[in-house]
């Protein structure tokens, strides 16, 4: 069934500081969208803003799930994630006094329906099982990013977003992250990812946009966008 997202003219920020500024862009089933952008150009207040931690003041954010569709402004982040949306923070966010076993369980506490389970999280990502009883904190950046996924994907989402995935990791370590994201698409999961790096975004991506200033400055499929086209945007050329 179809797993899309819909973002139409959304304004978001704090308090009196305006971040984002009429901001539409759509995720459709099965796609693979990435959102470019330096630091402070409201990627984050975007994910955030579909995840209910922040309410935008205009605009709407819909989602259609398993064939349902669903607003999500005014929805508790709680219920966001039980409507099969998750998020892959920035930084990780793992429970530093949990076991490896014990982060990925957490994820899983809502026994959503769905294929992923803690045997396949530990197929798709090898590493974390030899290492299923190490504190969280004693595993390296890139396996704590596997562990940050593997969490989200415990919950069995339909639609995932992975909020700067590859920040702080070696080139190798974000090319074998990225090497498994194709498997957790072919489960009929859409993925929004946040990126800084414009040739990994188009070699990953169906689609990408580019913020700049809290507005989308670029959108386009990745196989015909230019990498010229998309480094005027991202840097406000």
């Amino acid at each position: 069934m179809a797993n899309s997202l819909t973002i139409a003219g959304v304004h978001a920020g704090y308090g009196a500081v305006r971040v984002l500024e009429d901001v539409s862009i759509q995720v459709g089933s099965g796609e693979t969208v990435v959102l470019l952008g330096t630091n402070g150009n409201g990627k984050s207040t975007l994910m955030k803003s579909i995840m209910g931690i922040v309410r935008p003041s205009a605009g709407t954010i819909t989602a259609e799930i398993e064939g349902e569709r669903h607003d999500l402004i005014g929805r508790a982040t709680e219920e966001i994630v039980d409507l099969g949306i998750a998020l892959v923070p920035e930084g990780r966010r793992l429970f530093a006094s949990l076991s490896v076993e014990e982060n990925l369980l957490i994820g899983g506490q809502l026994r959503r329906p769905g294929p992923w389970t803690l045997d396949r999280i530990y197929a798709l990502f090898p590493a974390l099982a030899q290492r299923r009883n190490f504190p969280s904190t004693a595993l390296s950046g890139g396996e704590q990013q596997m562990v940050a996924l593997g969490r989200a994907l415990m919950s069995n989402p339909r639609l995932l977003l992975c909020d700067e995935i590859s920040l702080g990791l070696a080139p190798i370590v974000i090319r074998d992250i990225y090497a498994r994201l194709p498997a957790i698409v072919a489960e009929g999961t859409s993925l929004v990812i946040v990126e800084q790096d414009i040739a990994q975004a188009l070699a990953a991506a169906d689609t990408v946009y580019c913020l700049q200033e809290g507005r989308v400055a670029f959108a386009g499929a990745a196989r015909s966008a230019t990498r010229e086209a998309v480094a005027a945007a991202y840097f406000g050329i």
